[in-house]
């Protein structure tokens, strides 16, 4: 459990730093840089799942 919150946080706060660079500009962010932001929404939200299965597999 510890491995998946430990990722869950590596992945938040890589998100968290993309979205706060993108932010630094005027401009709309690169395509690239929304599919990565975009992308990582979809792996927390997978991991997400995976802990809520694994917390409730132990009650």
């Amino acid at each position: 459990m510890d491995k998946l919150e430990a990722l869950l946080d590596r992945l938040k706060t890589r998100q968290r730093d993309l979205i706060m660079e993108a932010a630094r500009y005027d401009t709309m962010p690169a395509d690239s840089t929304l599919k990565r932001i975009a992308e990582l929404e979809n792996v927390i939200a997978a991991v997400e799942a995976v802990t809520d299965e694994e917390r409730g597999g132990r009650r």
